[in-house]
């Protein structure tokens, strides 16, 4: 191929060459690289494909105090840990840094430049057909897609949003406060990405901070005592349900404050419920003394837009100079394989990890559930079982 490609690799001598195909990872983050890597040490031969120009695209462009919410032990990939000079909480910085030395490390085939627009069983069935950029067909013995979980901004179509005057943007576009010093901003959203938002812009010298609530979020601790939350998680994933919303209700009480004056009162459902109904929860990196102090005040969720004004759902006007919309992503994934029929309602993969859908076996997904116990965890996991199942087969 004529795309430039990055940290390329020759494949080890013991990988099989038997069916003369190779399995393609669809994706430079974390999942694809981590699958990559673990294919190799199997002697499965594995070429990354990767739409932008480098590994870690998605990395670099996160706003600037982005850290980690996991352990730097237990965000490792398969085959390299982090070093220890990164800290406990790795830094975007850091770990666009451990992504690029993954690469460089395992000596992964990576050709850049080439972006998956459709995937396809092969006419005699044996293997997968993927369409790319440039007219590109290439055909793999299988597939490992890892385009990840926070891939398309979502904006939600609030009545009267095309006309609002002000500054309307969604949280993948924020870097930095300076843009808003002295300035009445509106975070819409209040999970991770908006909570750790709204802290940056009151750092950041913003005038007026709002967060928009529409659902109360269970906020906890990163670390409580030097026990981070993460180990909790990992602890805990696998007993009930109802023996863990207790557990959690009581750890709640005890370490975080009541914020119900500030408005923001505790939930009256279950953490792990939420968990399991796809909501992870808040950890706190300033939040809980900004609303305690009042500098980041909670407000009702938006509803609509008039030009200048944002009405929110108990019907209060306000008029920011700036909307931060920290809404979330979409899977983006209709396209590629959403005519195989291996997709949720939701527009998520039915099953991840070493499983296959029934109708498309040697079609795999890493990357798209984001656990309590953590993500890069999960798709470390989840490498090493794709490996392991392709290798036996």
């Amino acid at each position: 191929m004529s795309d430039s490609t990055s940290t390329p690799g020759a494949p080890p001598a013991s990988v099989d060459r038997t069916d003369g195909r190779p399995v393609y990872v669809i994706g430079g983050g974390p999942g694809g690289l981590a699958a990559a890597a673990a294919l190799r040490e199997k002697g499965v031969r594995a070429v990354v494909l990767e739409k932008s120009t480098r590994v870690a695209d998605s990395w670099r462009r996160h706003y600037d105090r982005l850290h980690l919410h996991t352990t730097r032990r237990w965000s490792a990939l398969p085959g390299l840990a982090m070093p220890r000079r990164f800290g406990r909480w790795v830094s975007r910085d850091d770990m666009v840094r451990y992504l690029e030395k993954y690469a460089e490390h395992h000596e992964l085939e990576i050709v850049t430049g080439v972006e998956v627009s459709r995937i396809d069983r092969t006419a005699d069935g044996t293997g997968w057909q993927l369409s790319a950029t440039g007219g590109r067909v290439l055909t793999g013995r299988a597939v490992v897609v890892a385009t990840g979980f926070n891939h398309t901004p979502h904006v939600p179509a609030w009545p009267g949003v095309e006309g609002f005057t002000g500054e309307l943007v969604h949280a993948s576009r924020y870097r930095d406060p300076a843009p808003y010093a002295g300035k009445d901003v509106l975070v819409a959203g209040i999970g991770n990405t908006g909570a750790e938002i709204a802290v940056d812009l009151v750092e950041g010298g913003a005038a007026r901070v709002r967060i928009a609530v529409r659902t109360i979020p269970h906020i906890v601790r990163r670390s409580t005592a030097g026990w981070p939350a993460q180990a909790t998680a990992v602890l805990v994933r696998r007993l009930p349900v109802r023996l863990v919303d207790g557990a959690g209700r009581l750890l709640c009480r005890v370490a975080v404050p009541d914020l119900a004056e500030q408005g923001l009162p505790r939930p009256d459902t279950g953490l792990y419920s939420r968990v399991k109904e796809g909501a992870i929860p808040v950890q706190d990196v300033g939040l809980i003394n900004a609303v305690k102090r009042g500098r980041v005040v909670p407000v009702a969720a938006v509803d609509s837009f008039d030009e200048g004004t944002v009405v929110l759902a108990d019907g209060t006007r306000i008029t920011p100079d700036a909307v931060i919309a920290a809404t979330g992503y979409e899977r983006g994934l209709e396209d590629l394989v959403g005519h195989l029929g291996v997709l949720d309602a939701r527009g998520r993969p039915v099953v991840h990890g070493a499983r296959t859908p029934d109708q498309a076996p040697g079609l795999y997904f890493t990357g798209f559930t984001n656990p309590i116990s953590g993500m890069l965890r999960e798709i470390a996991l989840d490498a090493r079982r794709i490996a392991g199942r392709l290798a036996r087969h």
